[in-house]
């Protein structure tokens, strides 16, 4: 059955690698969602956070200072209050990761949303990918779709972590072989942030049999990211459920080598004449 896990925006955790620790591209990236879109200060947000281009692949918004621009000034009116925090945030290379928490209009409406970033050599960004999914008042394990750690750790051990995420998507989201789990997920704790899947791998179990029964079985078509910072890793694939195709980002934490969390944001892929961009991916 179940049970509440209404969020509180003032019980959210603030990023523990803000301040005088946040890297250049997290600093652009944050800034801006948060002073571009949260404060509205679109204009003044983009000339100093974006780069000689801006790529786009969130469907309804167009490439470039334009797109964003022809969105977000109509979203701003319509949401005069604006909660928006990011909670975590990690970097790879020329990545950043976003995950965030949005209230709007004093919480009628909210969104968890993942966002990637591609930054050019000045860390400014030039490409951005997300995925939106309403946030979830009630989950299966009771958790919520954004609570849980925030701090990056374990930095010495990225690529063995980005390593083991690896087979895991290789050989049982892909590969389906369920009987190698766990090898990579804990056995004594699996914290999970999917409203619909409970803790343990007996909950994620339980969630596949329940979605095969129904004709929802979770193909993982393609992955087309794959990035780790510390004990984080994300990946974002193209995963068919039925004969839906969605965008989806799940993030994994690590722990002595095995996935002891996992939160993921799903949204359903709509027709291409829906699209603005190149698409999703």
């Amino acid at each position: 059955m179940a049970t509440h896990a209404s969020l509180d925006a003032r019980q959210l955790p603030n990023l523990p690698i803000q301040g005088n620790t946040m890297s250049k591209k997290i600093e652009n990236a944050t800034g801006l969602y948060l002073e571009g879109i949260r404060d509205g200060n679109m204009k003044q947000a983009l000339d100093k956070y974006i780069g000689a281009r801006y790529t786009q692949h969130s469907a309804g918004v167009a490439d470039g200072k334009e797109g964003f621009l022809a969105f977000f000034g109509p979203f701003l009116k319509r949401n005069p209050i604006r909660d928006i925090q990011v909670v975590r945030s990690i970097e790879d290379g020329q990545y950043v990761f976003c995950h965030v928490y949005q209230s709007l209009n004093n919480g009628e409406a909210k969104w968890v949303t993942a966002d990637l970033f591609d930054t050019d050599a000045d860390d400014k960004i030039i490409e951005h990918w997300d995925v939106i999914q309403e946030f979830a008042e009630e989950t299966v394990s009771g958790r919520s779709m954004v609570d849980g750690p925030t701090e990056v750790e374990d930095l010495h051990l990225t690529k063995e972590n980005k390593a083991l995420v690896q087979r895991f998507v290789e050989e049982v989201l892909q590969g389906g072989r369920g009987e190698k789990v766990t090898e990579f997920i804990s056995e004594t704790q699996y914290d999970q942030h999917n409203p619909q899947v409970g803790d343990g791998l007996a909950g994620f179990g339980k969630y596949l049999a329940e979605a095969s029964a129904k004709g929802e079985v979770l193909e993982y078509v393609k992955v087309h990211r794959l990035i780790g910072q510390g004990n984080f890793v994300v990946t974002y694939s193209h995963v068919r459920v039925g004969e839906a195709d969605h965008a989806v980002f799940d993030i994994f934490r690590i722990k002595d080598q095995k996935i002891v969390e996992h939160w993921d944001v799903m949204e359903k892929i709509g027709p291409k004449e829906s699209w603005n961009n190149s698409g999703k991916f």
